[in-house]
């Protein structure tokens, strides 16, 4: 199946443009996904390490199975003060 990952900040910045289209099995869970955005975008195995991704708006483990049509984000680190 194919999800978009909606991307901000660094992830963003990589890849250039504000979401990706990953093609993962169905079903999949995050940990699926992870490995499938490694593989297609290797730049970003990095970022990935010390992000969160979310969901339908609930920060996801990578046991979490991926439903269809999900909306899926790639939430990284932030900082400030």
């Amino acid at each position: 199946m194919n999800v978009q990952v909606k991307l901000f900040a660094a992830p963003r910045d990589i890849v250039g443009r504000d979401r990706i289209e990953v093609q993962v099995p169905d079903p999949a869970t995050v940990a699926d996904l992870r490995a499938a955005i490694v593989e297609q975008y290797p730049n970003l195995v990095d970022s990935l390490r010390h992000s969160l991704l979310a969901i339908n708006n609930q920060y996801a483990d990578d046991t979490t199975v991926i439903p269809p049509n999900a909306d899926i984000a790639w939430i990284p680190p932030v900082s400030g003060g």
